[in-house]
């Protein structure tokens, strides 16, 4: 019998848990390549939504992150954007069906997948107190402090979940701030714009977005999710195969209605419970929220979004960082195991193509202190 969906204000504090990691780069990605507002938005609350059917517990929908900071730092065009989401996802689909993807997380050891965990926590925490709670000046640091008293306060709190107070602030603050005329001319009904990928932007968009994209995605969308997802629901016996094959069909899927390339994620699924998300209703809800706004105000949603006060946008993310930082903790009684989560996440963070470099080089480190200690055991 598969397990319930909820739709309660847990659920709905749970759904605002990963906003602080899309918002920005959906914006970045949709005005630095010139996309349809409403197929972006529409797509991406498609995606949430099915994908909160299929699992049935709080796995996130994200954009791609390298492949966004590339889109963004470089203005791609939206076609080679498009190809690069096919390409990615074939190449997921053939990793997730050849069994790639299952020998991977085999061969890639638990205190590994905690580094990059680790890792991705350190990067969005940086992300948010570097660029979301200085953004607005001394308002910004009396917001996002407002804001974080009142998670701190209320974290766990199964009768006033933490993200609803929140929300509803930065809600308030946006609605203030809106142009009301503007508001008035960006309504009206928003479809999806269709979009035929050519084999020229697939082969162009796998070599400039997919290539740099997938050790990030092998780390944290399939192995540290995998983990987190075991960590989180034990009893649901996730598989690799499963999140693979649908990480790709997302990619499939998208590029053809102008959607941008997605991912799932370890960060957005620890967002998403530590605000309360339990089961698939926190995706789904927020799914909804994406396709409303994408089909009423697609045209607007820039302006929209821009009004929400980055400072409490850093906060709601800086307590998913925290939750994925927190998860090192099981390895602190090892004397290998935490020196090699540590370095696996100081690598992700520091070096170009971190967290490649993080998880082979880590697993090796595993494997010779593993067998320096078959070797001392001998000797003893």
């Amino acid at each position: 019998m598969s397990p319930a969906i909820r739709f309660d204000r847990n659920e709905l504090s749970g759904a605002f848990g990963d906003m602080g990691t899309d918002v920005p780069l959906i914006i970045g990605v949709a005005l630095a390549s010139h996309l349809d507002g409403a197929s972006v938005l529409i797509m991406f609350g498609v995606m949430q939504i099915l994908t909160g059917l299929a699992y049935r517990m709080p796995m996130p929908v994200q954009p791609l992150k390298a492949m966004a900071a590339i889109v963004i730092a470089q203005q791609t065009a939206p076609e080679i954007l498009y190809g690069a989401g096919i390409a990615i996802g074939v190449t997921m689909l053939i990793l997730a069906s050849s069994g790639a993807l299952t020998w991977l997380a085999r061969i890639v050891p638990k205190s590994v997948v905690r580094g990059i965990q680790f890792g991705l926590g350190l990067q969005l925490a940086s992300i948010s107190l570097q660029n979301y709670v200085r953004a607005e000046s001394v308002t910004g640091y009396l917001l996002a402090g407002l804001a974080f008293v009142i998670v701190v306060l209320l974290l766990g709190n199964r009768r006033l979940p933490a993200a609803l107070p929140v929300v509803a602030l930065g809600l308030a603050i946006a609605a203030y701030r809106l142009d009301p005329s503007l508001l008035a001319a960006s309504m009206g009904l928003h479809l999806p714009s269709p979009h035929v990928p050519q084999l020229s932007d697939i082969a162009t968009g796998f070599v400039l977005l997919a290539l740099p994209q997938i050790p990030l995605s092998l780390g944290n969308s399939v192995l540290a999710t995998r983990q987190l997802a075991h960590d989180l629901f034990p009893e649901r016996n996730l598989t690799i195969r499963k999140i693979g094959i649908t990480y790709a069909a997302m990619n499939l899927i998208s590029p053809w209605l102008g959607g941008i390339p997605t991912c799932h994620g370890s960060g957005g699924m620890a967002g998403h419970y530590a605000f309360g998300g339990r089961t698939g209703g926190s995706v789904i809800i927020y799914g909804l929220i994406f396709v409303a706004l994408g089909l009423l105000f697609g045209s607007g949603f820039d302006q929209i979004a821009r009004a929400f006060p980055l400072p409490i946008l850093g906060v709601l993310l800086l307590f998913e960082a925290l939750s994925l930082i927190w998860l090192i903790r099981d390895t602190a009684d090892s004397r290998l195991e935490f020196p090699i989560a540590a370095l696996v996440g100081l690598m992700a963070v520091g070096l170009p193509y971190g967290y490649l470099v993080g998880m082979v080089a880590g697993t090796i480190l595993v494997w010779l202190g593993a067998r320096v200690n078959l070797v001392n055991i001998d000797k003893h």
